[in-house]
């Protein structure tokens, strides 16, 4: 496996050597600026063709009685161990090289010596192409970054239904922009065998198609929670479908896996078949969000299909806002969430409720978070309930 160490020199130097490579072959020199904003450093030709930006990011959690399960299985039983984790620690490097319109984003996660992230994206606004690895865009809680959610982590419904990072082509643009119209399209063709899978094992692959509709011609944008205390609404309306076949039901930033009762699959033994639809809303520092799920297995060695559905729901506001007394970094948010349905025989439904609160030292880039839930657990031997606590700092520079 490479050494983080390589990658960090590999990732820091890539977007300027074409610009250093370009002077020499003109036989002059390139001025290069650097500056911080946005708690990133940037470095930019006086061109404006070359840019890179670098920016790391830590996660500090305490998790009491356990930190899981933000999955469907083991049990809660199996659960019961306190701890301190550096749950991420990330380098991003992004930017743009020849010219502004061809972008490119790399992010390394060391503790798992992990290139989560290597892509590159071409074109105008209203129609780009990307292409190598990322979240795939299908529903907005995995694709928002882990350090622009309200809670420590996603909802329980994360695991079940993303398609998570996968290799492969899209195409998405932005229409109407600023009109009741305003309208966002996505439509991707991906290996369909998770991270890291850079060959596909058969003759299939994983479609994907998304709408997002804002009909106020606000956008909300990915990251939770309204910061921005935003005096106009911002309301997005979203529908995704996506199909595949592989060896897998589920996907995770570790690649494929199986969801809890189905057994390990040869190449193209799971078909799978999903849809949702999601909505999200922000104004004057309230926000909500939330997501419907249903999703189809089919398991084409024993004929059987296996319907699987998740739901969540989150609100969360600035107290600030409505009580003067109220110091004005503090946010809270509840969240609900279920997921229903297995194969048979190994049917487990899950359950959660909780409450968050958010200090906002420097927005996203800079919190600390600390979150209750209870979390219940039903079927196959797993019944039971559990409340969870974690306390989390999250900063990036």
């Amino acid at each position: 496996m490479t050494r983080p160490t390589r990658w960090s020199l590999v990732l820091a130097v890539l977007a300027l050597v074409p610009a250093a490579a370009a002077a020499q072959e003109k036989g002059d020199s390139t001025d290069i600026d650097a500056t911080y904003r946005n708690r990133r450093m940037e470095f930019e030709t006086g061109d404006g063709n070359y840019r890179m930006t670098l920016q790391w990011r830590f996660q500090f959690r305490f998790s009491a009685p356990f930190d899981g399960p933000d999955r469907d299985g083991p049990g809660l039983e199996a659960q019961d161990e306190p701890a301190f984790r550096i749950r991420r620690a990330r380098m991003k490097v992004g930017g743009h090289a020849y010219r502004p319109w061809l972008e490119y984003y790399f992010e390394y996660n060391f503790p798992s010596s992990t290139l989560l992230d290597w892509r590159m994206t071409l074109g105008p606004e209203k129609a780009q192409v990307r292409l190598g690895q990322w979240k795939v865009n299908y529903s907005r809680e995995r694709v928002s970054s882990s350090g622009d959610q309200q809670f420590v982590e996603r909802s329980i419904v994360n695991r079940a239904f993303t398609l998570d990072r996968q290799v492969g082509v899209m195409l998405f643009g932005h229409l109407f922009e600023g009109s009741p119209a305003d309208l966002r399209y996505y439509a991707g063709m991906f290996t369909g065998n998770g991270a890291g899978a850079t060959v596909n094992d058969d003759d299939e692959f994983l479609w994907l198609g998304r709408v997002e509709w804002q009909p106020l011609g606000t956008d909300p944008g990915m990251a939770a929670g309204d910061l921005e205390r935003r005096r106009d609404p911002a309301l997005t309306i979203a529908g995704a479908v996506a199909t595949n076949k592989s060896g897998f039901t589920r996907f995770s930033g570790s690649g494929g896996g199986q969801l809890d009762g189905f057994e390990a699959g040869d190449p193209g033994r799971y078909r799978l078949n999903q849809a949702m639809i999601e909505t999200a809303f922000k104004y004057r520092g309230f926000s909500w969000q939330h997501e419907t799920h249903i999703k189809t297995v089919d398991d084409t060695e024993t004929g059987v299909e296996t319907d699987i559905h998740g739901t969540y729901a989150q609100a969360g506001f600035f107290p600030a806002e409505f009580f003067g007394f109220v110091p004005d970094p503090l946010e809270v948010a509840a969240r609900w969430a279920r997921v229903d349905g297995g194969p048979v025989g190994a049917d487990r439904d899950m359950r959660e409720v909780g409450g968050v609160v958010n200090w906002y030292f420097a927005d996203h880039k800079n919190k600390l978070t600390f979150d209750v839930h209870r979390v219940t657990v039903e079927g196959d031997g797993g019944d039971g309930a559990r409340w969870r606590t974690r306390l989390q700092w999250d900063i990036s520079f």
